[in-house]
């Protein structure tokens, strides 16, 4: 950038500019979104970036939108695609009359892209441990190590009632999957790494805690998910032997399986898609 420390303030946050990164950092007014207030700050490697983009907004607007490569962001990929434009974390709205100057920081930061294509690890942290919400049928918690599901008697079903309250280890999850409140049927589903087949309906399945009417909002179940996927993560590479070369088959069909909504959500590009799926299948 032209100078390090450069800040550029728009509507719900501001960005500052750094040699090797972008600093975001969020409004706590109340018009802001809930989402951006729970992340408070985040620190973004340029080289979790694939590109920048200015576009019109709405009402007089422009709108800055930092692209993030596929892999590169937890928060990002157990979003997979769902969240609204208001709640993206990577947009910045600014008035049109600043257009100039944004066009300026975006021929910036373009200049110092280099990466392209899916990320080969997360490059930007998760919201941290320990985080815990309620869903309407519990209330789920989280402290680094495991994640807790705790039933509600009031909405929880009798085969979840039956199963008892629930503990998963991360050494033992592959993975997660988020389906956003603001979508029909919301909920949290840990995959477990020694289950395979169909998957069991949300209200039923022990694994799952379920969000509506109010329960597990965006911004208290979306950074939980993003926390656990990075934990999750992080045990399976540690975990893997570094003589032996190859990937647990758990882990690579999660990472596959979260690689096809990015590119079915148009993130990834036909021809990226299907070589970083080869280049996964070659790991086994």
């Amino acid at each position: 950038m032209s100078r390090m420390g450069d800040v550029l303030a728009g509507f719900h946050a501001a960005w500052e500019f750094e040699s090797d990164s972008v600093r975001i950092r969020y409004e706590r007014g109340i018009r802001t979104p809930k989402l951006f207030q729970t992340l408070g700050e985040r620190r973004v490697p340029l080289a979790a970036l694939a590109g920048v983009t200015l576009t019109p907004g709405k009402r007089g607007t422009v709108v800055l939108r930092a692209e993030p490569r596929p892999g590169a962001d937890p928060l990002m990929e157990a979003a997979a695609g769902q969240l609204k434009d208001g709640s993206d974390p990577y947009r910045l709205v600014l008035p049109a009359e600043r257009e100039t100057l944004a066009e300026y920081y975006a021929e910036e930061l373009r200049s110092l892209l280099t990466a392209s294509g899916p990320a080969e690890r997360f490059l930007v942290p998760a919201p941290k441990a320990p985080r815990q919400f309620k869903a309407y049928d519990g209330k789920a918690s989280f402290d680094g190590k495991a994640v807790h599901f705790r039933w509600s008697w009031t909405g929880a079903s009798t085969a979840k009632w039956k199963a008892g309250d629930q503990r998963f280890a991360v050494a033992d999850l592959g993975g997660v999957e988020w389906r956003s409140p603001e979508i029909f049927e919301g909920h949290l589903r840990l995959l477990r790494r020694d289950l395979t087949g169909a998957a069991v309906p949300a209200d039923q399945d022990p694994a799952t805690v379920v969000f509506g009417l109010g329960y597990g909002p965006v911004h208290e179940s979306l950074p939980f998910a993003a926390a656990v996927l990075e934990a999750v993560r992080a045990r399976g590479a540690a975990a893997m032997p570094a003589a032996a070369g190859r990937r647990d088959p758990a882990d690579i069909a999660e990472r596959i399986r979260h690689l096809g909504e990015l590119h079915q959500a148009g993130l990834v590009t036909d021809e990226e898609f299907a070589a970083k799926k080869a280049e996964l299948l070659a790991e086994l």
